[in-house]
């Protein structure tokens, strides 16, 4: 399929936005393309977070040859003081003709207004440009910027069976290699990784990345334990004043265990209850103030079906194994109520299916069950193809 030239171009801003997957957080990822005479005299992306923007970076590369040119930005400019100066003023100096924008920046500091100060400074403007594939390489961020709580990524590993472990709790290993590489690129791409109690004590995790820290930080671990069971000798209290680590615990905990984790180093949340379990709304908008802007749960049954019942699941790795576990006891990835009626259940949309080795990876997006109305209204195949996470 042949691509107009705004498309082409905006194609190249958006493969360089991604380029800066995992290392912008909380901020979004932006590719700059700057064109004159259909010829491209400066490119940019935001590689850091406190570092250049990728307009800047662009105009600096084109120099004077910005003047008269077009800008092709995948997200609007921004307009306002933070780590960086404004790129607007920037864009304007440099004389720049027009500027090709894919979405509106939802955040409240711009929200339009980069848009209206290029406009009143005479720069021409265009939207809309792959604007829904723009939306969807910056999810993490649109979802954070609007809520404050982070974007919940929920990772699964079972059989063909839908089992999680053996009845005898045991997992390693369900997925293969690769899968277990492909989970471990996740955890550098996240801010925080959390777990239930059970999984540590069950399992006795570290919850680090193992591939190399590629982005210069280690993401926190969150265990989410309502009564505060946390052993004190369970690895990820054993390293906590090494790699961050927070407790989410409830009113429930004794004092003297709270006191004994904080010695250790373990951030305690103690945080509101909601039938003897924390409140995990509550748990996501504390993460939220603490800069968590993607949260990956590797946690089993019951911590997976308490997010997607209070519909707080953004996106969901399904690792399938070719093997079957059996065993009417063993767990599966979502425990809990269940629901009586199929028409309750909740859809999964925009679906991508891959294979790595033997296995068979599902990513899909879980729509809120007040969203179901018809069945066949889910969407198989994903149709944007540039979700980063």
């Amino acid at each position: 399929m042949k691509l107009e030239p705004d498309e082409r171009y905006m194609w190249m801003a958006l493969d360089l936005a991604r380029r800066g997957l995992g290392k912008t957080n909380p901020n979004p990822m932006v590719g700059a393309v700057i064109v004159k005479g259909g010829e491209v005299v400066g490119t940019g992306f935001h590689e850091k977070v406190g570092e250049r923007h990728a307009e800047v970076i662009a105009l600096d590369e084109a120099g004077e040859r910005a003047r008269g040119a077009t800008l092709y930005v995948n997200l609007e400019p921004c307009s306002h003081f933070g780590r960086t100066p404004p790129c607007v003023d920037a864009i304007i100096a440099a004389g720049v003709r027009k500027v090709v924008v894919a979405c509106a920046d939802p955040n409240p500091l711009v929200a339009g207004s980069g848009i209206r100060k290029l406009q009143e400074a005479g720069i021409k403007i265009k939207t809309g440009v792959l604007e829904e594939k723009a939306i969807r390489l910056n999810e993490v961020f649109f979802k954070y910027i609007t809520t404050k709580m982070p974007f919940v990524v929920v990772k699964a590993a079972m059989t063909l069976d839908g089992k999680i472990a053996t009845v005898a709790g045991k997992s390693r290993w369900i997925s293969g290699e690769k899968s277990r590489k492909f989970v471990h690129r996740l955890r550098t791409m996240s801010d925080g990784i959390m777990v239930g109690i059970n999984t540590v004590l069950n399992d006795d995790p570290q919850l680090t990345p193992r591939l190399g820290d590629e982005n210069g930080r280690t993401p926190a671990r969150i265990i989410v334990d309502s009564r505060g069971r946390l052993p004190l000798d369970a690895n990820v209290v054993r390293t906590a004043f090494r790699t961050k680590t927070i407790l989410a615990t409830t009113g429930l905990a004794s004092r003297d265990k709270i006191e004994a984790l904080r010695s250790s180093g373990v951030e305690v949340l103690v945080l509101p209850s909601r039938d003897g379990r924390v409140d995990l709304h509550e748990l996501m908008l504390a993460l939220g103030k603490k800069a968590i802007s993607v949260l990956l749960v590797e946690g089993g049954g019951t911590i997976n079906y308490s997010l997607l019942d209070e519909n707080l699941i953004d996106k969901v790795y399904f690792f399938v194994a070719p093997m079957f576990l059996g065993g009417e006891s063993a767990p599966t990835p979502l425990e809990g109520a269940g629901v009586d009626q199929v028409d309750d259940s909740w859809l999964v949309e925009d679906m991508e299916i891959r294979q790595l080795d033997k296995d068979l990876l599902i990513i899909g997006y879980p729509a809120g069950r007040e969203k179901v109305v018809h069945r066949d209204s889910g969407r198989i195949g994903n149709n944007i193809g540039s979700a980063p996470l």
